[in-house]
């Protein structure tokens, strides 16, 4: 008998069948979006990392605050404004506020990252896929201006889909809007540094998430404008695999460095030290 080339016994195969998946619990294994491991959900750990390619699963933005500070004091946390106009707009918002306990789809204030005191902002992509609508750019121009008044650098995670179309052209002021207060605050000799996390794409790409004095993120994350299905279809030529990931941005010099999300606390309090002692 051949041990190394004898196969398994048919019966000893395990099948599993529609029965057996109806009991398996929702979400106990996830499939890795970029490299399609199947990963039993706890093998993921606190920073949700896929164990084989180190891909970050999305986290919500209370989620992040906790993998990077005790002492977040969050800022303008209930400014909202009322959009009606638009068919189904409120229901989508009253669900996003109820899933991410939000009123808008970024999360800022001021946190110290390892001794290191900044003005943090973060994205939330389970709020309408941290779309930029006028009070989400509202809070990140408020949080410049801050930070700008208190001389704090700024850390900001984006992650977006890209303008929010419900609420039309005000959506799409929000990037000259923030951008100008970017503009104020490095005028002002202060750090910006931005991390990009799965997905930055739209408007946001095309403003403050590529302005930032350093920019980091973490590893396969899917970066850029227009989707990848618009460009083929425009220029009529099949893109390469890796065509929006941040590796092809390392690669041409839009990203600085790709920093796993178990070690970014570490890397930011780093950047923000040196800068400081720069400045002094």
């Amino acid at each position: 008998m051949d041990l190394f080339n004898s196969k398994k016994p048919e019966q000893n195969k395990i099948k599993v069948t529609d029965a057996i998946k109806d009991r398996i619990p929702d979400g106990l294994f996830l499939a890795c979006p970029y490299c399609g491991e199947q990963i039993y959900n706890k093998e993921l750990g606190p920073y949700r990392v896929c164990p084989k390619c180190n891909y970050g699963f999305r986290l919500q933005a209370h989620e992040r605050v906790a993998l990077l500070t005790e002492d977040f004091v969050e800022m303008n946390a209930d400014l909202t404004i009322d959009h009606s106009d638009f068919p189904g707009y409120e229901e989508k918002l009253a669900r996003a506020k109820k899933q991410t306990e939000m009123n808008e789809s970024v999360l800022t204030g001021t946190a110290t990252i390892e001794g290191e005191k900044v003005a943090l902002g973060i994205m939330d992509a389970y709020f309408m896929m941290a779309s930029l609508g006028s009070m989400t750019g509202e809070k990140i121009t408020r949080l410049f201006e801050y930070a700008t008044e208190n001389r704090l650098p700024v850390v900001m995670f984006t992650a977006s889909g890209g303008a929010r179309m419900q609420e039309g052209i005000n959506s799409l002021m929000q990037m000259a809007k923030v951008s100008a207060a970017v503009a104020a605050h490095q005028e002002a000799g202060l750090l910006y540094l931005v991390v990009l996390t799965d997905p930055t794409t739209g408007g946001v790409t095309a403003s403050f998430a590529m302005q930032g004095d350093v920019t980091l993120a973490e590893p396969h994350a899917l970066v850029g404008f227009a989707g990848a299905r618009v460009i083929e279809s425009t220029i009529h030529e099949k893109l390469p695999k890796d065509f929006q990931r941040v590796e092809t941005l390392l690669e041409n010099g839009f990203v600085d460095k790709i920093v796993p999300r178990q070690d970014m606390a570490g890397m930011i309090a780093n950047i923000v030290s040196l800068h400081q002692q720069e400045a002094e």
